[in-house]
């Protein structure tokens, strides 16, 4: 019998990212906003995308685009960036476009083929209404300690 990946029903808020659609726990979401309405006073790489305020919170602004896209953009002033509550405090995401709410019961979330064991922010696929959604554990997804630099030739 295989073993179940979520314990319950649980809401997922998608989102697009390099073609692909994903998902994250939609308890640790606090509010979304276009990217032209975060006051951003620092703006340092691709992933890590600087530093903003958003009702007087200072918090980093990741970029998942650069992480999980294959090509990286400045965003766009109508890109979405969804604010989630992590252990460490609060994070600015940005994403491609948020799809909506999707809750998935247990028998819809499946082992996602193929991933890495050193991938273990990747829940799953989640599947409903003909949708096929990466799930991410962005809890641990921020944890993930970054890649080395890359040198400029």
């Amino acid at each position: 019998m295989p073993t179940q990946i979520l314990a319950a029903s649980q809401q997922f808020l998608g989102f697009t990212l390099g073609g692909l659609e994903y998902g994250l726990d939609y308890a640790a979401v606090q509010e979304l906003k276009v990217f032209r309405s975060l006051e951003r006073f620092s703006n340092d790489g691709e992933i890590i995308g600087g530093v903003a305020l958003s009702r007087g919170v200072i918090m980093p602004v990741m970029d998942l685009r650069a992480a999980f896209a294959s090509s990286f953009s400045l965003p766009e002033p109508d890109t979405d960036v969804v604010i989630v509550r992590v252990q460490a405090g609060m994070v600015g995401v940005v994403v491609e476009r948020v799809t909506g709410v999707v809750r998935l019961r247990p028998e819809q979330v499946a082992p996602l083929p193929g991933a890495r064991r050193d991938a273990d922010y990747l829940i799953g696929l989640g599947l409903a209404r003909g949708r096929r959604m990466i799930l991410i554990d962005i809890e641990r997804l921020m944890a993930v300690a970054p890649a080395e630099p890359r040198q400029v030739a």
